[in-house]
């Protein structure tokens, strides 16, 4: 998990050098840099990140056991110890 956080920062802080430098998407232009960016979003940009995050998170659950403690399979107990554990 650690790994997975290190890496999410490293790019956070490479987006926000990018578009410190003036480096835009095509549309976006006129969206300032760094956090003066979160005023001018507009409504759906908010909305498909909140919709994307949350599938990327209930993605990222116990693959070894159903949710809920259900188990969806035969192999028995999962040896995850959080969610997101996919040993």
């Amino acid at each position: 998990v650690e790994l997975k956080h290190g890496r999410i920062a490293m790019l956070g802080v490479v987006g926000y050098l990018v578009t410190y430098a003036g480096v835009r998407f095509p549309g976006a232009e006129d969206i300032p840099s760094g956090f003066a960016a979160l005023d001018n979003l507009p409504g759906m940009v908010w909305a498909q990140m909140i919709a994307t995050w949350t599938m990327m998170e209930a993605a990222n659950q116990d693959q070894y056991a159903g949710p809920w403690g259900t188990n969806q399979n035969a192999l028995g107990d999962s040896p995850a110890e959080f969610k997101g554990d996919f040993r």
